[in-house]
């Protein structure tokens, strides 16, 4: 990946245990059905799978990983005092654009995928918007990001079938069409699988807060350094992201490919600070249905990064101790980097 640069002058939780399986109707006994009741049967299995968020019969597979996980148990888990945040999975194929309650984010995430495309993880604390989407599948990855979070809850739409296991353990509430079906629902404006979208207030009756965002991730005056910055580009394979200094609107401007990235209920997404975060991308144990390997983003450990506040550049250092911790940024001088209030873009970047 390279960058292309432009520089001026100077509350309910859920939790199972269960394995991921996919919409059908059972099996019954062998006896004679008429017309009608084979029609009707077809109904219903249709309705049933919509309304658990499955792909239509013939229609695109979620990257032909599996899409529900069948209804959900009492893991025994005693809550936290604290609410949890909400980290949604968020399609970002071409088809998928544009979003719904993007803006609404306190930090968006965004990784490579297979072939060399993007996905987003959306996090949410201080607000919650009245609907996101559309959702997709998890990644490995995502388990290591979130460990950060005090058992988050993560919405997704199903993952890889040999990923499921690494999930029912991972310290955090999953939210999937097939434990919260009310939660979720399709879109009639485009195409499964890009039509399926949550609506948190479903799953919590209100924002868990501020507190709750233990990103490391610190706020305040802008450090005194940096270069004047007017546009920085991001390149992924198969996607690229351009972040655009406004100064009327003292915000960054966010466009994918080359068209601006807005959200269908909040118009332009334009984030405070963007942080373009190096990291090692490393090929995982996992690939998509067409063999294409999924890659897994370490975000646990050390490197170089830019943060772009205020029309400005930055050249930091991240730190990020384990998995339970959150991530510093430093300036060379060992002094920590502040971000704006407001949204953060963290864009990982291969080393």
């Amino acid at each position: 990946m390279d960058l292309t640069t432009t520089r001026t002058a100077p509350a309910t939780t859920l939790r199972t245990a269960g394995r991921g399986t996919r919409c059908r109707t059972r099996r019954r006994a062998r006896r004679r059905r008429t017309p009608s009741t084979v029609l009707a049967t077809a109904l219903a299995t249709v309705v049933a799978c919509l309304a658990a968020g499955c792909a239509p019969a013939g229609g695109p597979a979620d990257d032909g990983r599996a899409t529900d996980r069948g209804p959900a148990r009492s893991s025994g888990v005693t809550p936290s005092t604290t609410r949890p945040v909400l980290a949604v999975k968020i399609d970002n194929a071409p088809a998928a654009r544009p979003h719904t309650g993007l803006n609404a984010a306190d930090v968006v995430y965004v990784e490579e995928v297979e072939g060399g495309l993007s996905r987003l993880m959306a996090v949410y604390a201080t607000k919650l918007p009245k609907a996101v989407g559309p959702v997709r599948s998890a990644r490995e990855s995502d388990l290591e990001l979130l460990r950060q979070f005090d058992r988050p809850m993560l919405a997704f739409s199903g993952a890889q079938g040999k990923l499921l296991p690494l999930i029912d353990r991972a310290p955090l509430e999953t939210v999937t069409p097939g434990e919260a079906q009310g939660a979720y629902y399709r879109g009639w404006d485009r195409p499964a699988p890009h039509n399926l979208y949550l609506r948190p207030g479903r799953l919590l009756p209100s924002a868990p807060g501020a507190a709750a965002l233990t990103t490391g991730f610190h706020y305040g005056a802008a450090p005194a350094s940096g270069t004047a910055q007017a546009s920085l580009t991001v390149r992924y394979p198969a996607v690229r992201f351009t972040f655009t200094w406004s100064g009327e609107r003292q915000r960054w401007l966010v466009s994918t490919d080359g068209r601006a990235t807005v959200t269908t209920d909040a118009g332009p997404v334009a984030p405070a600070t963007v942080v373009v975060q190096y990291v090692r991308v490393r090929p995982s144990a996992f690939r998509d249905f067409l063999g294409n390997n999924t890659p897994y983003t370490e975000t646990v450990g050390s490197g170089r990064a830019q943060v772009l506040r205020d029309g400005r550049a930055h050249d930091v250092t991240w730190k990020r101790a384990g998995a339970a911790d959150g991530t510093e940024f430093t300036t060379r001088d060992g002094r920590r980097v502040a971000f704006a209030e407001g949204q953060v873009w963290v864009v990982f970047v291969k080393a």
